[in-house]
């Protein structure tokens, strides 16, 4: 179970790193897997940097299993409501090959478009579950940035401008950046507001390996744009906390 200081943690910064939640058996199963997945397809002769597999989860029994045969899914639960997250159906490998020297300039949110467009409000999903595959214990070596709180940020600013304003960019103030670090087996959890960035891996010889998962409740399509505006609308436990005093 999540502890009161990871709830809150979550609430406040929009992110929590729970340790040691996939067993090492599921983690070899879906390494072997991923080393399937990479000769069949392998990133191009001096590709450095990310590189990205997308799968449906339906015919990928290895690796949806670090998220639904760990406790990983039901600690999800604990920020969303018990039984109130629908099994993903698709699971992107997401690989991040050194030497790549990188630093993002800024964040951005899970949208299909860069800029402000004219439709309703497509793409959006709850939480974002990642599984860390291989050590990142340092900073540099493949991590992924966060910008804490800026699932606040962002859901202030839709308040104010509007959800037609929905972006890949908001323009919002920014705080500071931090780096994502953990062993393998550890597993993020974020808000789908959560601003984020893919960073460089130049302090490490090691390609870093993750699954990252997107998690929707059920019946999220039906209230995006209230969504974008509301921060906790699908964060009931969170909700109902009592406000600090």
């Amino acid at each position: 179970m999540l502890s009161d200081a990871q709830v809150s943690e979550f609430a406040e910064r929009g992110f929590i790193v729970v340790p040691h939640v996939v067993p090492g058996d599921l983690l070899d199963q879906a390494a072997r897997r991923v080393d399937a997945v990479t000769a069949a397809e392998p990133p191009a002769a001096g590709k450095r940097g990310s590189h990205f597999y997308f799968l449906e989860t339906k015919g990928e029994p290895a690796l949806i299993a670090p998220l639904t045969s760990s406790p990983a899914f039901g600690l999800a639960e604990e920020l969303a409501g018990r039984d109130t997250l629908e099994v993903p159906w698709q699971v992107q490998v997401a690989l991040n090959i050194p030497p790549y020297s990188h630093r993002p300039g800024a964040p951005h949110i899970d949208a299909a478009n860069a800029e402000p467009a004219e439709g309703p409000v497509r793409g959006t999903f709850t939480m974002l579950a990642g599984i860390l595959l291989t050590d990142q214990l340092t900073v540099n070596s493949g991590n992924l940035w966060v910008w804490p709180g800026t699932h606040l940020t962002h859901a202030a600013y839709f308040r104010q401008h509007g959800p037609q304003l929905f972006c890949a960019y908001p323009p919002v103030d920014l705080p500071a950046p931090e780096q994502v670090t953990g062993h393998a087996g550890d597993l993020l959890l974020a808000h789908y507001l959560l601003g984020h960035n893919i960073g460089g891996n130049y302090e490490s010889e090691q390609t870093r390996r993750a699954l990252y998962f997107r998690i929707s409740s059920a019946g999220h399509a039906s209230h995006r744009e209230q969504f974008l505006q509301d921060t906790w609308l699908e964060y009931e436990p969170i909700r109902s906390r009592p406000a600090p005093e």
